[in-house]
């Protein structure tokens, strides 16, 4: 099964995919908008490009295992991609994703501009291959 992961933001989104039988996973893309409306429609485009069965969207969980603004946000995102392409529609927890992420860049040798152009993607795809290790 082809899967779309994705690391909701308010101006970056990352976009990784995988597949669940081979359980590779790769970042994809980031994608920098700050209209709702045009990131969502950005989202969906890059989702109908790639054709996964399933999209997969970081759900913000907080420390203490509650769901806050921005996971109920996550979710009001999830059931409009399922709406607008047909597609089914998964959450898993993202928390420590975007950490993660910043860690795996700590030695990379890319500039601080450099590593905002691809945290969000690792972000997850770190979400993904914590989805699949389930």
């Amino acid at each position: 099964m082809r899967i779309l992961a994705v690391d909701l933001g308010d101006v970056r989104t990352g976009l990784a995919a995988g597949e669940d039988l081979t359980g590779t996973v790769q970042p994809l893309e980031v994608i920098v908008e700050r209209d709702p409306e045009r990131r969502f429609d950005k989202i969906v485009s890059a989702a109908e490009a790639f054709g996964p069965d399933l999209v997969l969207v970081g759900l913000p969980i907080n420390m203490d295992d509650t769901e806050g603004p921005r996971a109920l946000a996550a979710r009001a995102f999830g059931a409009r991609v399922a709406e607008r392409t047909g597609l089914r529609v998964d959450f898993h927890d993202e928390r420590l994703s975007s950490f993660e992420a910043d860690e795996a860049l700590k030695g990379s040798g890319l500039t601080h501009k450099g590593k905002k152009k691809i945290q969000d993607a690792i972000a997850a795809a770190n979400i993904l291959e914590d989805w699949l290790r389930r």
